[in-house]
């Protein structure tokens, strides 16, 4: 199996998709202003108590308080909180962690009231984004994650994944971390660290640690709350750093900055592979050529055709997201009913599977398969989605098939499911229902351009057209590219893009920023 990781930079969004076999199979994307919180760490104040859940709400700066429940301040919050008071008692000279003293940890049966009091200052990590009405969750006990180690301050521990399967190299690992890690700091060694050298996890822990001092300074050198003291890495790095796979053959990257960024990235983690980043430069839109915008197309929205006319109805409600299997206009199987639902389950055991890392499906999802009679199918059906979900990195939980030939599947969730609206709006008629002539909308693009060029005095630009359109105005010897380059001189460029609707089109300087040539209202 091949991966390619592809990195699409837009002046006011990064989307990141992860192809495999050249098949789409994890996509995000996100407006370059918005901020991926979950792994930032603030200290907040405690806002309100809520003595009947046994949790408060704390003012993190987002729009929503924060939950934080009691079970949840983490067994080491009286470590924490003494610490802290020592660190902001002298703001000129940090209290060294090492001489920090481990308090009793906090019971499991308190409350909250007795714990915290409103006003409090606590210092607090975003397990889960804002999601729907609520908002961030919120939690005590603080972790630093890296690609080979977790840091956890106040945690004499070190856990070894137990994906690592070899009790040789547990061992190994377990010995080698308690020789080189620090006192207060307790350490959980990821799947990834299986064989790594002691260079490569000392390097690391070196790294997580300046972290955590960089987040104390912080604490000490301000008096402002709520405030952001540490802040997790880009969107970008962080995908890469769950992502990252030394399979990977390629990532690809269409802008200089976020290149360097991730190229500098890949050199930190694995020396060997800092070849597969890749800059790209073409003209036509990476997406497009790497066959993305199409899939993404086909892939998203309420119906999900799969194989043989067979599709997938999904629906999201706030409670959970309901999915129903269909077989469509499919032929039926020469082998009867019984054989026809069978194909048609697992193929959609199969998107499904996909699908559910595609758009970042969480919480509880209930399938409904076409009924099968046979005991042994249901069973092949169970065996084939757990299969299909081990590739998933969240973690889940799959229930075979109820005797209503429903399955339920419940899947972490950390942000809202992606949903990307794949409908496009009319770009001529702006919902009047009325468009000018097709034949005249060349016309149209070239007052565009004669605007451009000799009005604005932009003489190199780059005009997203529809493939169709494209390939009508490359046609011929003489075509109209060529006319336009004759009378607006050499800049003129077109690039077929298919995520332009048949008659809209975008225009583009030579840094590749947006040009607004539109008017609410086209003028004849």
């Amino acid at each position: 199996m091949t991966s390619e990781v592809v990195i699409d930079v837009q002046q006011k969004e990064i989307s990141i998709a992860l192809l495999e076999d050249k098949n789409l199979v994890e996509y995000q994307t996100e407006q370059r202003s918005a901020s991926f919180s979950v792994g930032n760490i603030y200290m907040a104040k405690v806002k309100k108590l809520m003595p009947g859940l046994n949790a408060c709400f704390v003012d993190v700066g987002f729009e929503r308080d924060a939950f934080l429940h009691y079970l949840d301040l983490g067994s080491q919050f009286s470590s924490y909180e003494k610490y802290l008071k020592q660190v902001q008692s002298d703001r000129k000279k940090l209290y060294p962690f090492s001489k920090a003293t481990r308090l009793p940890d906090l019971k499991k049966d308190g409350s909250i009231q007795n714990t915290l009091h409103v006003g409090q200052e606590v210092m607090v990590q975003i397990v889960k984004e804002p999601i729907s009405t609520k908002g961030p969750r919120l939690t005590g006990e603080l972790s630093f994650a890296g690609r080979y180690l977790v840091l956890i301050p106040f945690n004499d521990k070190v856990s070894v994944s137990s994906k690592i399967k070899s009790g040789e190299e547990r061992a190994r690992l377990k010995q080698l971390i308690n020789s080189i890690k620090p006192k207060n700091f307790g350490i959980i060694v990821r799947t990834v660290a299986e064989g790594k050298r002691v260079a490569e996890l000392d390097t690391e822990l070196k790294i997580l640690l300046k972290r955590w001092e960089d987040a104390i300074t912080k604490v000490q050198k301000t008096e402002k709350r709520p405030q952001l003291v540490y802040e997790e890495t880009s969107r970008v790095v962080a995908l890469l750093r769950d992502l990252f796979n030394p399979s990977y053959e390629n990532i690809y990257v269409n802008d200089e900055e976020v290149y360097k960024e991730v190229k500098h990235y890949v050199t930190l983690i694995a020396p060997e592979k800092a070849g597969i980043v890749k800059m790209y430069t073409g003209n036509v839109p990476i997406f497009d050529n790497f066959n993305i915008t199409k899939q993404i197309k086909s892939s998203f929205g309420k119906i999900v055709n799969y194989k043989h006319g067979a599709y997938l109805i999904i629906e999201h409600t706030e409670a959970l997201h309901v999915v129903d299997v269909n077989s469509g206009n499919r032929t039926r199987s020469a082998n009867g009913q019984e054989a026809n639902a069978l194909d048609v389950n697992l193929g959609a055991a199969d998107e499904l599977a996909r699908q559910l890392r595609l758009r970042d499906m969480g919480g509880i999802i209930v399938v409904d398969f076409i009924d099968m009679n046979l005991a042994e199918d249901r069973q092949m059906l169970y065996e084939r989605m757990c299969k299909n979900m081990q590739k998933d990195r969240a973690r889940h939980n799959i229930l075979p098939l109820s005797k209503f030939g429903l399955m339920q599947i419940t899947r972490q969730r950390v942000r809202p499911a992606i949903d990307v609206n794949v409908e496009e709006t009319c770009p001529t008629c702006f919902g009047t229902g009325k468009i000018k002539s097709s034949i005249l909308f060349v016309d149209q693009l070239e007052r565009k351009i004669d605007r451009l060029v000799n009005k604005i005095g932009v003489k190199k630009f780059y005009l997203h057209v529809h493939p169709y359109v494209a390939a009508y105005i490359n046609q011929g010897l003489i075509s109209l590219k060529r006319k336009w380059q004759v009378r607006y001189g050499r800049g003129v460029h077109i690039v077929p893009s298919q995520k332009m609707a048949f008659l809209q089109y975008e225009f583009y300087d030579s840094e590749k920023h947006f040009i607004d040539m539109k008017e609410e209202i086209e003028t004849k």
